[in-house]
C-alpha cells in the first residue's frame, strides 16, 4: 500500500531538519577547537603584546607552520592566570610581555622533526642558526620529537618597554629562537645591561611559578603543569 504524498513530504522535512542541525552541531564542534582548559592570552591578558612567529615566516624554517591558523597565543588556563600576575607586576614599571610561542601542536612539532632531516634547506640559517650546522640539531638539543609547548603550559617571552609610543623589546642579547651558546641565560658574553634584562625576566616569571629552560633565556614552563604528560595536537584556530 502506497503510503500518502503529504505524510512522505512531512517525513522528508523532518529528515532534513535532523540533517540539517546535524551538520549544525558537526561545524560548531570543529569551530570549538580549543579544550576547555585551555584559553586565548589576549582575551585574559589585554595588554599583552603577541608576535606569534610560527605563524608568519619569521621564524628558523622560514615558513608558517603547520596548525597555526590564526596568530593566537593558547595557554592552558592555569599557567595563563600566572602569565598575567607576571604582566601585572611587569606593569608597574611600565614594562610588559611579549609572547613569541605558547602552546604548539604536536603536528608542527613533527613538521620541524621532517623539516631537519631535510638538509638541503637552509634559508633562514644565517638568521636563527649560523653557527650549527643543520644535521647536529637533533644532537644539539635544538630540534626534539616532543615539546614541552604541545602540553600547554610553556611560553616564550621578552620583555617590552611600555613607555611612550609603539611597545619597544629590551636589548636581550639575541633574538629569539637563536640557536647559540649565546642564548643561554646564564652566558657572560653580553653587556651588563642585557644581562640585566635577562635576570629581569628570569626573576619575575620565577616569581609567579614558572620555570626556566638553560639553552634559551626566553623558554618557560609552570612549574606545576596540569598536563604533564599529555601533548596536544589541536589546530590554534
Amino acid at each position: 500500500m502506497a503510503l500518502p504524498r503529504r505524510y512522505l513530504n512531512a517525513c522528508t522535512q523532518v529528515w532534513m531538519m535532523i540533517f540539517s542541525l546535524f551538520c549544525f552541531a558537526v561545524s560548531a564542534a570543529e569551530k570549538s577547537t580549543i579544550p576547555p582548559a585551555f584559553v586565548d592570552l589576549e582575551q585574559v591578558m589585554p595588554t599583552l603584546e603577541v608576535e606569534l612567529r610560527y605563524f608568519s615566516e619569521d621564524n628558523f624554517v622560514g615558513e608558517r607552520i603547520p596548525g597555526y591558523n590564526k596568530p593566537k597565543a593558547i595557554l592552558s588556563k592555569k599557567a595563563a592566570a600566572a602569565l598575567a600576575r607576571v604582566q601585572d607586576d611587569l606593569l608597574e614599571f611600565g614594562l610588559g610581555l611579549k609572547v613569541y610561542d605558547a602552546y604548539r601542536p604536536q603536528r608542527a612539532v613533527d613538521f620541524f622533526v621532517r623539516w631537519a632531516q631535510d638538509l638541503k634547506d637552509t634559508r633562514m640559517k644565517q638568521h636563527y642558526y649560523p653557527q650549527v650546522q643543520k644535521k647536529d640539531l637533533f644532537s644539539h638539543g635544538y630540534i626534539a620529537a616532543k615539546s614541552g609547548h604541545s602540553r600547554g603550559s610553556t611560553v616564550d617571552v621578552t620583555l617590552v618597554s611600555l613607555m611612550g609610543g609603539k611597545p619597544s623589546e629590551l636589548d636581550m642579547g639575541t633574538t629569539w629562537d637563536y640557536f647559540s651558546i649565546k642564548s643561554w641565560p646564564a652566558n657572560l658574553a653580553l653587556t651588563a645591561q642585557q644581562r640585566a634584562n635577562r635576570m629581569l625576566l628570569q626573576q619575575v616569571m620565577l616569581r609567579q611559578g614558572f620555570t626556566f629552560l638553560e639553552e634559551e633565556w626566553w623558554h618557560f614552563t609552570l612549574k606545576d603543569e596540569p598536563f604533564s604528560e599529555q601533548y596536544f595536537d589541536f589546530v590554534i584556530e
